[in-house]
């Protein structure tokens, strides 16, 4: 199972072959033509050139017994884009990490894509972990009881009378104990020593579970009321909005120096829809990373985050022509209004 760590975007120019290195596994999953167009009857074909590699079998003697050997570079075409006809397409491909890969253009339109870098090993199970217990399954076989204690039929005869026998030594024994714990009633006995510490191990462990409830309520109580605090502050914040429809509201300001364009800044953030689904997010890892202003993220990035500060927490909702516009990408719909919960841990 993979799960997303971050977004990743490019433009790729005509007559401009550019070399990508992914700094971890990454899946692209949109390309489109742009807004502005050059050749609008034109075809523009995304041409993708890398090393191939095979698996070869060696003859037996090597214990791993596989070895990759370089074969060459390959080519292949990602997409194909008609203006006003097929100017965008969904994509799954996968660049693995530190390993160069070719992009170019084939016509006069600038190709743009989108994608995330992904953690391929996430929720994996320890190695070995289900062969667990495997071993202990039969490991109490009674089939393996040594044949020294079976008993042959004959042998049964005369038990009756031995087990009797041993049931009127036990109700006598036990007639006995009765009579005696009687007899010490009777005659008030003090309790023993071991008593007494049983009933004072009680009343301490009592007394230590009231005071462990008595701290964890106190403890409920403070807690709550710092949650109530803090949803006190958020809903205090303002709502701003940019000519466009931007929407911006900052939970909490940070500190130091607010993010300029042209700098580049660290984020965590959360996407969602209108209706609440999770599309992309960013919380652990390696935070996203882009230069605030150049294109490289959506424009309600772009221009909602000018001026967050470190450690500042902003809820961003962004129309959908500041967005991903009337066509979508991936699995955010057509005309989608987008929410982002986001926070800069980083601006240089």
């Amino acid at each position: 199972m993979s799960v997303t760590v971050g977004l990743w975007s490019h433009a790729f120019i005509p007559g401009k072959p550019e070399s990508v290195i992914p700094i971890a596994d990454l899946r692209i999953t949109n390309a489109s033509l742009g807004d502005v167009l050059v050749d609008e009857k034109g075809r523009t074909v995304l041409k993708m050139t890398f090393e191939r590699i095979s698996i070869d079998e060696d003859d037996g003697n090597d214990e791993e017994g596989e070895e990759m050997k370089e074969k060459g570079a390959s080519s292949a075409f990602v997409c194909s884009l008609v203006a006003g006809k097929t100017e965008q397409t969904v994509l799954d491909i996968t660049l693995l990490e530190e390993t160069e890969y070719i992009f170019e253009v084939v016509g006069k339109n600038t190709v743009y894509m989108i994608g995330n870098y992904i953690d391929q090993n996430a929720n994996q199970p320890p190695y070995g972990e289900s062969d667990i217990g495997s071993d202990d399954e039969g490991a109490y076989d009674l089939q393996e009881v040594s044949s020294d204690v079976e008993m042959h039929p004959d042998d049964l005869d005369g038990m009756e009378s031995d087990a009797s026998g041993i049931e009127d030594v036990a109700e006598g024994a036990a007639k006995t104990k009765k009579r005696a714990r009687e007899s010490d009633v009777a005659e008030g006995k003090p309790a023993s020593n071991v008593e007494k510490k049983n009933k004072k191990q009680k009343v301490e462990v009592a007394r230590q579970n009231k005071e462990e409830k008595t701290e964890k309520t106190e403890k409920a109580g403070k807690k709550d009321k710092k949650d109530k605090k803090d949803q006190a502050e958020k809903a205090e914040a303002t709502v701003k909005e940019l000519p466009g429809g931007l929407k911006i509201k900052d939970a909490k300001v940070g500190n130091g120096v607010g993010a300029k364009k042209g700098q580049k800044i660290e984020m965590r953030y959360i996407g969602k829809l209108a209706d609440g689904k999770v599309f992309d997010s960013n919380t652990k890892g390696a935070p996203f990373k882009f230069r605030l202003g150049d294109g490289e993220v959506i424009r309600g990035w772009d221009e909602g985050l000018v001026g967050i500060k470190v450690g500042g927490e902003r809820l961003l909702t962004i129309p959908p022509a500041m967005g991903y516009g009337k066509k979508g990408s991936g699995p955010i719909p057509g005309n989608a209004t987008l929410t982002f919960e986001v926070k800069c841990v980083g601006v240089k």
